[in-house]
């Protein structure tokens, strides 16, 4: 089996590492979005464009899509474009909508002036509750972002909004939420489940955003009975 994980706005790839050992054995695809890790910029128009980078990494198998914020979003896009590429669809910390479009272009105006430094305390704020010791290493990541690929990420979000779709994704789903994430709130997760038919709804405790990293041991274990 094939599973392709795609991560959050503003963290590489390597965000995944706590889940490679659950993932033994399977051939794994990490996807970084424009500007991130090691790819480099790319046009973004909108989440679409970024579903599709993901098609074009995953080859000509079906696989099973892991996805987290932003990767969530494109989870969700996928799932309505090609969903017989997909065998199964985990959304973690996501929304089919993420707010209101003009906070998206701000902070993409903001980061172009003034760089990732200007948000980075604000964005591990949200990542990670006050306990969570390795926040050195995610600031890191942040900050060795591409401000311009964050930049048209950003724009790719202010423009999605699938709230009215999700009715019609017809994959296995599961959804992940975090009670401490207050970036996709427990409700908001839960109602991507409830939108989508027979979606299973998860929440773990004691996480912010990046919940995968901060409670690794619990979400393997959805990840690895779900898969």
């Amino acid at each position: 089996m094939t599973v392709v994980l795609c991560s959050s706005l503003g963290a590489p790839a390597a965000m995944w590492d706590p889940q490679l050992p659950v993932l033994a054995g399977r051939t794994v695809v990490r996807v970084d979005h424009p500007g991130h890790g090691e790819a480099p910029l790319a046009d973004a128009a909108d989440v679409a464009d970024l579903a599709r980078r993901v098609l074009d990494a995953a080859g000509d198998e079906r696989f099973s899509f892991v996805g987290l914020s932003l990767g969530g979003a494109i989870g969700m896009q996928l799932a309505l474009d090609a969903p017989d590429r997909l065998e199964r669809l985990v959304l973690a910390s996501t929304a089919a909508r993420f707010g209101e479009p003009e906070q998206w272009l701000e902070r993409a105006t903001t980061v172009r002036a003034y760089g990732l430094g200007a948000i980075v305390d604000a964005v591990l704020g949200r990542w990670f509750t006050p306990s969570f010791d390795g926040v050195d290493l995610y600031r890191e990541y942040f900050l060795n972002t591409d401000p311009e690929g964050y930049a048209r990420c950003c724009e790719a979000l202010s423009r999605f909004d699938v709230r009215e779709a999700l009715g019609g994704v017809d994959v296995p789903t599961l959804a992940i939420a975090a009670t401490e994430d207050p970036t996709t709130t427990p409700d908001v997760v839960e109602a991507i489940a409830r939108s989508i038919p027979n979606a299973r709804f998860e929440v773990i405790e004691d996480a912010a955003h990046l919940v995968n990293v901060e409670r690794s041991r619990e979400f393997n274990r959805l990840l690895e009975g779900f898969l």
